[in-house]
């Protein structure tokens, strides 16, 4: 019965990281975490969602992870049954009045030179997001397991 306690008071305060919300201009970023990663690895995945309630576009140009020594954009696709991953030098648009949400098998943030693994129920891991037009927003990776819903990608 304690270990089930324990695992509903977990459950409770990873969603309750992963609800923090950030806004910059007229972009509210929310659901940002990371994707824990076996014991060693150098490189790792990290997701947003993105929302712009403004009449203009707006762009994502970069982002920082403060346990990761580079941090690039990128998008997953499949093409002839191969999935293909390539960077995005040029930014993720976020439409005006339109929301852009970062996904396994999507956009994704790849945080390359991990200093330590990542880890489930870890503390958050600080970053940023720099937009074009909104500037920049500071944000929390909570590293936590994929959601149930994405392990279909």
């Amino acid at each position: 019965m304690k270990r089930l306690a324990a695992l509903a008071l977990f459950t409770v305060l990873a969603a309750s990281v992963n609800a923090q919300e950030y806004k910059v201009g007229d972009l509210t970023v929310q659901n940002a975490w990371a994707r824990p990663t076996p014991k060693g690895a150098k490189v790792g995945a990290a997701y947003v969602t993105i929302e712009n309630s403004g009449k203009t576009a707006d762009r994502l140009m970069s982002a920082t992870a403060e346990d990761a020594g580079m941090v690039e954009l990128h998008e997953t696709t499949m093409a002839g049954g191969v999935m293909k991953m390539r960077p995005l030098p040029n930014g993720l648009e976020i439409p005006a009045g339109g929301k852009v949400e970062m996904k396994p098998g999507s956009y994704h943030f790849m945080l390359m030179g991990l200093k330590a693994p990542i880890v489930a129920g870890a503390p958050a891991i600080k970053g940023s997001l720099t937009f074009e037009h909104a500037g920049k927003v500071d944000v929390n990776f909570a590293p936590m397991a994929m959601p149930a819903s994405e392990h279909a990608h």
